[in-house]
């Protein structure tokens, strides 16, 4: 069963429309799908190819691609991103401005990503900017933004999305994702593990902020999340079933937010402590973390922090406020919501699991566990759930409540 029928399968179990035959575009996931790139490119009539990649990716990927892409008597041009002073690719200033140059100097038609979430990234943007399509060849899988619309970029140490263009096809070639390193694997769990706390957040919002909310597309990215917990074992074990079931639930996440033009259901707190993280990472000029494994470190200490919530009179609590506490009518109506949806707020924290269950799955695929294993400290974590709502102001999040409306922060019982 194709990526597509899946979803439209979902789709008319909740009696929505589907992904129309127009909208779909290949995806191909399967043993050898590297080499069905060069036949795609010939048959779109492409002439001058952009072959995107970093010094490792090259070799497990690019130089394969390139030789193919040349026997079909297609040109291409090969741009290795550079990494920066402390040795990572980042997708900053420096990434985009590199390839886009690349882009423009060559004339190139279309730009192939061969790498993993941040090639991926500058390429799409650049592609976006040069007025051309991008083609997606993961080498590993570890995040669910291939099939993006949004590039997260850092501009001047800020990491913001950007609108950009999701791909025209999709080659995930199977040889070469279980070949890819234990802790990529890893960190594309801990992807998606964080949806347990996305999509609460994303309910949380459509209840107390009237956010657009999708029971499809919430359909989709729970049963994308469901799917790998339920094959968590083969996913660690790194076979060719495992590391199938990981990128498609990767790629079907990335279909939902597709389908709803924004990054709700895959993005919330969790992610917006991940950013913080990466974001102070940058400005001590330290290497970088895999995104993954930042996002699961974070959805850990976020669903703990959600359950103390659950667990606290909060209700009544906010009730008794003094009017100062509600510094403008947006703020009441929020306080209001809280108060009278508490019940299924309630409820829908209960769909995360505790703290401790989400540890035990993500040391189960051997990735850190902890905020100490990724070398975030006390005073930074501290900081960072207090701060790091601040990075999608655009969005309400339980944790961005707790900051700005529960925020002396002693609903808590003690």
């Amino acid at each position: 069963m194709t990526v597509w029928t899946r979803v439209n399968q979902v789709a008319a179990q909740l009696g929505e429309e589907g992904v129309k035959p127009e909208d779909q575009y290949p995806i191909i996931v399967q043993s050898g799908a590297l080499n069905q790139v060069a036949g795609f490119l010939f048959d779109q009539s492409y002439q001058r190819v952009s072959i995107v990649a970093d010094a490792n990716t090259y070799e497990i990927a690019g130089k394969a691609l390139e030789t193919s892409l040349v026997d079909k008597g297609i040109s291409t041009k090969l741009t290795i991103i550079q990494p920066n002073e402390q040795g990572d690719v980042i997708a900053d200033e420096v990434s985009l401005i590199q390839l886009i140059m690349d882009l423009q100097q060559y004339s190139a038609q279309v730009v192939v990503a061969a790498g993993s979430g941040t090639l991926h990234d500058i390429s799409r943007y650049s592609a976006y900017t040069a007025g051309i399509p991008f083609i997606s060849v993961p080498t590993a899988p570890s995040v669910d933004g291939f099939n993006s619309k949004g590039a997260p970029i850092i501009i001047r140490g800020e990491k913001k999305t950007i609108a950009a263009i999701g791909p025209d096809a999709i080659f995930a070639d199977l040889d070469i994702l279980v070949q890819a390193p234990s802790a990529m694997v890893a960190a594309g769990f801990g992807d998606m593990l964080g949806k347990y706390t996305s999509l609460f957040d994303w309910k949380f919002g459509s209840l107390v902020a009237g956010e657009p909310y999708s029971p499809l597309v919430a359909a989709l990215t729970r049963n994308a999340l469901q799917k790998c917990v339920d094959h968590l074992d083969s996913i660690a074990e790194r076979g060719e079933e495992g590391i199938q079931t990981l990128i498609e639930a990767l790629i079907e996440s990335g279909i939902a937010m597709m389908i709803l033009g924004q990054s709700h259901p895959a993005s919330g707190a969790e992610h917006h402590l991940s950013h913080y993280w990466e974001m102070e990472y940058i400005r001590l000029g330290k290497r970088q973390l895999l995104h993954g494994a930042k996002v699961g470190v974070a959805c850990v200490q976020i669903a703990t922090l959600y359950h103390q919530l659950a667990e606290s009179s909060i209700s009544p609590k906010i009730a008794s406020m003094e009017p100062k506490a509600a510094a403008d009518e947006s703020t009441i109506a929020r306080q209001s919501a809280i108060i009278s949806h508490w019940p299924e707020i309630q409820e829908e924290i209960g769909r995360i699991p505790e703290g401790q269950a989400l540890r035990e799955m993500l040391h189960k695929l051997g990735g850190p566990t902890t905020p100490e294993q990724l070398g975030v400290g006390s005073e930074l974590l501290a900081r960072s759930l207090q701060e790091a709502h601040h990075i999608r102001m655009n969005r309400f999040t339980l944790l961005r409540t707790y900051n700005e409306i529960l925020h002396d922060h002693s609903v808590i019982s003690k």
